[in-house]
């Protein structure tokens, strides 16, 4: 993909030691939700084959429940993290990975769809944001069909790669 899109895996993978707090905060959760796009570039059925972009052993290590409109048995990785897909929608999403999470955190990893889902329905309190200089020129957009959200930026930690900044939701 660093090649077709400029070096975005450059920016995604280079300068860990500069990220490495901000690499802990995203992955120190107890389950993720991630849309069908995050999860792989296929639409319609699914290739049995493809397990992610990843590889074997996905940054996750944990359950990570993928929305999506095609049903799919789970997928078990390396590391400790299984892909559950979920076919009826956000909420039932949302109850399974609080339900996998224990009462840790549950993290919605993208993309840009699903957040904006998760933003409109108010269950997103905490919001980080990772900005590389690198222009795609299409995609989603965030924030798009999820009415006037109110944000205060709690935190920014930038590198020559790549700038995050996280924003707490003010109800």
């Amino acid at each position: 993909m660093g090649d077709e899109v400029g070096g975005l895996d450059a920016h995604a993978l280079e300068g860990q030691r500069a990220n490495a707090e901000e690499v802990e905060a995203i992955t120190a959760v107890s389950a993720f939700i991630m849309g069908r796009n995050m999860f792989g570039p296929g639409r319609g059925e699914w290739d049995e084959s493809w397990k992610g972009w990843w590889g074997d052993d996905p940054p996750y290590h944990a359950p990570v429940f993928v929305l999506t409109h095609h049903p799919r048995e789970p997928v078990q990785m390396q590391g400790g993290t299984t892909f559950t897909f979920v076919t009826d929608g956000i909420e039932p999403a949302l109850a399974q990975a609080r339900e996998a999470a224990g009462g840790g955190d549950v993290a919605i990893a993208g993309g840009a769809s699903t957040v904006n889902q998760y933003l409109a329905a108010g269950a997103i309190d905490e919001l980080r944001l990772h900005a590389v200089p690198v222009v795609l020129g299409v995609g989603e957009r965030l924030f798009e069909g999820v009415g006037p959200v109110s944000l205060e930026r709690v935190g920014v930690n930038a590198t020559d790669l790549v700038t995050h900044v996280t924003y707490r939701i003010v109800p």
